[in-house]
């Protein structure tokens, strides 16, 4: 009688959890190796997607500035001092280009203000000041850079341009207008200066075509100007009394 063969058992699967209505079955995702990282000083320039920022062609790197931002002395944009001043209109009056004007001596100081030239120029981190003077004598106006560090004028231009009023220039017309008796007869009572400014001539009928010249206006504070009064800085003088409705 052959000999009973044994029971093999087999492997029994778990069941699958049950899935739930709505649900979505997720598959096995396959991993995706990580990108190699370059190695450092092998040459290559990254490129935008692998990880490094993309920068812009001929961009600063950052925390890096430019080397005539970093080397700016803060001083060279400080107010000119009395002194400094002086020594600008010192250094410009005894150049010989402008003798003349100093020995006459008919000319005023329209504007000083310090001034700072970026590099590559040579008188870059020099400081630096700026002089405008109108001649009277020659009806001219004088810009210049004087080097206060070398004390020699660096730049000088002269020109038949008309630079705006000083305010030595604005108090003297307000006053030689006020002087004159055709403004004292229209001005009523309460009546002032509102505004002085600087006026040229349209053509060269005008006398304020060719010579220096201001335009006083004068009213009641606040209110509407009446006369007008165009004064010749040259012969300070009143030269054109217009009343403002026709300015």
């Amino acid at each position: 009688m052959p000999p009973a063969k044994k029971a093999v058992r087999k492997p029994v699967r778990a069941a699958a959890p049950p899935v739930r209505a709505g649900a979505k079955a997720v598959g096995h995702a396959t991993p995706v190796p990580p990108r190699k990282a370059g190695k450092a000083g092998d040459g290559k320039a990254a490129r935008p997607g692998n990880g490094a920022p993309a920068r812009a062609r001929g961009a600063a790197p950052r925390g890096r500035v430019q080397a005539d931002v970093v080397a700016a002395d803060p001083g060279l944009f400080a107010p000119l001092t009395p002194g400094e001043i002086a020594d600008a209109l010192r250094t410009l009056t005894e150049d010989r280009r402008v003798a003349t004007m100093a020995k006459v001596g008919r000319y005023r100081v329209i504007a000083t203000e310090p001034l700072v030239v970026k590099p590559p120029h040579w008188i870059a981190g020099h400081r630096l000041a700026r002089v405008v003077i109108y001649d009277y004598a020659a009806d001219r106006c004088v810009d210049s850079c004087i080097d206060l560090d070398a004390g020699v004028v660096a730049h000088l231009d002269v020109s038949r341009s008309q630079p705006m009023l000083s305010r030595e220039e604005e108090a003297v017309a307000i006053s030689v207008a006020l002087a004159d008796a055709r403004i004292r007869d229209k001005l009523s009572l309460g009546e002032e200066p509102q505004v002085c400014m600087h006026y040229w001539g349209r053509d060269a009928t005008d006398p304020a075509f060719a010579r220096r010249s201001a335009a006083v206006v004068f009213g009641r504070p606040g209110g509407d100007s009446t006369v007008v009064a165009v004064v010749d800085l040259l012969d300070n003088s009143v030269s054109a009394v217009v009343p403002a409705a026709q300015w």
